[in-house]
Order: C-alpha cells, then structure tokens, then sequence
C-alpha cells in the first residue's frame, strides 16, 4: 500500500477512537494523572492566553472573541500534539464502553482520575501566575479582565450553564475527532483550531478552563466573594454535567449508532457489496 496524506474516513476514525478508549480506560493509574495533570495545565495556558490577548482589545466584540478563542486554541493542541489526558475529550472513550470493550467502572475510573488531574494541573499554573504577579500586567489590566471573566461564570443560571457545557463539549470532541483524522501535525493543528475558535468565540462553557477562569478570580478578589464563590461551585457541577452529555450523547453516542453499532458494520459490508456488484 502507498503511504497517503488522505485523511482517514470518519469510519476509521470511529474505529481508532474505539480502541484507543479501550487504552485509556486501562491505562495504570500513576501514567494517567501525571497525563491529566499536563492536560489541565495545558488548558490553563490557553486560558491565560484568551485572558491576555481579549484584555482592552479594540476591535470590537466578536472579533475580539474570535481572536481571543484561536489563541484558547494552543490548550487543545498542546493536549493532542503533546500527548496528555483531557477529561472533556475523554468523553470519546464511552464509544469503547457502547461497543461493550470495557467495563462501567473501567469508564468512571478514567473519567475520575482524569478530572482529578485536570483540576490539579490547572490549579498549579493559577498558583504560578499567581507568583509570577500575571494580573498586574498591562498596568492591572489583565486584573480587571480575569475577575470579570470569573464573576460572569459565576452569574450563569443552571440552565444556561448547561446548555452552555452541552454546546461546549460538542464543538470539542468534535476538534479532538478532526484531528484523529489528521496523519501529520499540520493536519491536527488545523482541524483543532476552528472547532475551538468557534466554542471560546460564542462563549461556551468547558469545565476544565473554568478550574482557570474561576479559582483564579476567587485569588484575586481575595476569597472574600461568597457570591463568586458559591457561583464558581455551582458553574463547576453543572458545566460538567453539560460538557458529558455534549460530548457523550452529541458526538460518542451519534457516532457509535452510525458506525460501530453491530448491524452498522453489517450494512456497511453489503453496500460494498452492492457497488462491486
């Protein structure tokens, strides 16, 4: 077979997806949180970077967003380029748990000690920008913008928090599909940066930036915010429910009727079928 730049067909990418859960979800403990410690930290600099470049922008709201969520996209990226455990793209993984290849405790397991390592990672670099005093640049700017980005978070209802997540999760286990489709770096950063783009610019809400986005503005108000405070709880538990069902039901479970269901395979073989015939 001649190697190929074609990207794979999105029924290979449903099969890699499918046996790559099946990696995840057995993967020794020790490897996984030292994965999904990377990845928070990952997602923490990407929301750093949206906070940075959005701050006193003057090109106007959408456009600043726009800008805001390409630079939000270097956290995806370092997560799929890099290699790390992201509990948001891990939702993939209930494609293998669908297909029956691994275990309801083997699924919540992977789930999490990977949400445990992401909020780890992403309240180490809050601590770290924390020392290195980020917020008083841009003479306070950066200050102003981080605390209003958290206090926004915070004031989201359940409703809208989880339609928010929904919405989020879709968009990003879409990018980290796209970029399983990839064969080169190339390939992957481009399929990652628009999806991503797209969710930061309309304002979706992802679980693990916010573990930046609100402790990070709690720090900053000094923790004396209880209304930022019991607003962060309340963004955190019910974003993450929202990002699951995105990213289970919008993307895993669509896919997995379309492609990995077991007549799926069986249709798929008398189609080819009829177009030899």
């Amino acid at each position: 077979m001649q190697p190929t730049l074609d990207a794979y067909t999105p029924r290979e990418i449903a099969h890699k997806i499918e046996t790559l859960g099946v990696t995840k979800a057995r993967s020794d403990t020790l490897s996984l949180l030292v994965l999904a410690v990377l990845a928070g930290a990952f997602i923490a600099l990407g929301a750093l970077f949206f906070t940075v470049v959005v701050t006193r922008s003057t090109l106007g709201f959408g456009v600043s967003r726009l800008v805001g969520g390409v630079a939000f996209s270097l956290g995806l990226i370092l997560v799929i380029i890099g290699g790390a455990e992201l509990f948001t793209g891990n939702n993939l993984v209930a494609m293998a748990w669908a297909s029956r290849r691994i275990t309801s405790a083997e699924l919540l397991r992977n789930w999490v000690l990977v949400y445990v390592g992401n909020a780890l990672g992403a309240l180490g670099t809050v601590l770290l920008v924390l020392v290195g005093d980020v917020a008083q640049f841009g003479d306070g700017a950066i200050h102003e913008t981080a605390l209003a980005i958290g206090r926004h978070k915070a004031a989201l209802g359940v409703t809208e928090a989880l339609a928010l997540g929904v919405l989020c999760n879709g968009l990003v286990c879409l990018a980290v599909w796209l970029a399983m489709g990839g064969r080169s770096v190339a390939d992957k950063v481009l399929a990652i940066v628009f999806p991503i783009t797209a969710f930061v610019t309309m304002g979706f809400e992802h679980s693990v930036a916010n573990m930046f986005f609100l402790p990070y503005a709690l720090a900053l108000s000094g923790f004396g915010d209880t209304q930022l405070l019991a607003g962060s709880v309340r963004n955190l538990l019910v974003v993450t429910g929202g990002n699951i069902l995105g990213g289970t039901v919008l993307v895993a479970g669509v896919y997995w009727v379309a492609y990995l269901r077991p007549s799926a395979g069986a249709d798929a073989g008398a189609v080819k079928e009829d177009n030899h015939a």
